[in-house]
């Protein structure tokens, strides 16, 4: 790549003024209290949602804020773009009980870098037929849990989900 410094879109930054203030490097994201506040209630009523999906087995319900254009990512490394291509899937997987007869949802950690975007890390925890998780295992066919990383964008005051990408929760190696 040539980089001409006569071109009038180059632009100099100076290293040695940067290094000597790092927030200028390394921004915090995280918004206001307010703000903060208005997207963990967001983030909280989708993980509502995506609970009553699962336990009403029902795709319409887990879906019902996912955008039209939404990015997936699944735990095996696939990825689709489109509300009607994921939706199909969750309707196949609901029907085949994937993942486990129960499961509880829960809010790992989240962030709203502006007003109208929220990230969250969402859990999925498997659980056994006394709602105690099941511990992580190897076993491709039996309950597995999910750690989701979700973006949320808030447009004409309704939070939409933008993308997700599920990653199984598996033992660690020996």
């Amino acid at each position: 790549m040539n980089i001409d410094p006569d071109h009038p879109g180059f632009h100099t930054v100076d290293v040695g003024t940067m290094a000597d203030e790092p927030e200028a490097i390394r921004p915090s994201l995280g918004s206001d209290d307010g703000v903060a506040q208005r997207a963990k209630q967001a983030i909280d009523d989708l993980v509502n949602e995506l609970q009553a999906g699962w336990d009403q087995h029902d795709a319409d319900i887990t879906n019902r804020h996912f955008a039209n254009d939404i990015l997936w990512g699944s735990p095996y490394g696939a990825t689709l773009q489109g509300y009607e291509p994921l939706h199909a899937i969750h309707v196949r997987l609901k029907q085949q009980g994937r993942g486990g007869t129960s499961s509880r949802y829960e809010v790992v950690q989240a962030l709203s870098p502006t007003p109208s975007v929220a990230i969250a890390h969402v859990r999925r925890v498997a659980l056994d037929d006394d709602g105690q998780p099941i511990e992580p295992t190897s076993d491709r066919m039996g309950a597995f849990s999910e750690m989701a990383l979700y973006v949320l964008v808030r447009r004409h005051r309704m939070w939409w989900l933008a993308a997700g990408q599920n990653t199984i929760v598996r033992p660690p190696p020996t």
